[in-house]
């Protein structure tokens, strides 16, 4: 059971990251995975917290992009309101 602890420690942790911070550690583990030289279990946990890793970013982007969206909208909605521009 200590392994499925570890594992949603992990989880947590890497939700707690910035997307700069998730990032950097995923380069750094795609860096380790291409250069070799680990065991099949260290490739496998290399592996598994880089999914983790990527997760983290793309829900970080996921939400700027939805940000981004809702202050487009925002600002269609506020000069579909005006009625016209004035020339």
């Amino acid at each position: 059971m200590t392994s499925k602890t570890e594992t949603e420690s992990e989880q947590v942790a890497a939700e707690a990251l910035g997307y700069e911070q998730a990032r950097d550690e995923l380069i750094e583990v795609v860096r380790r995975l291409e250069a070799g030289g680990t065991t099949l279990e260290e490739s496998l946990a290399l592996w598994e917290r880089g999914e983790e890793l990527a997760k983290v970013c793309r829900r970080w982007l996921e939400g700027a992009r939805a940000r981004l969206d809702a202050a487009l909208a925002e600002e269609a909605g506020e000069d579909g309101g005006k009625g016209g521009r004035e020339d």
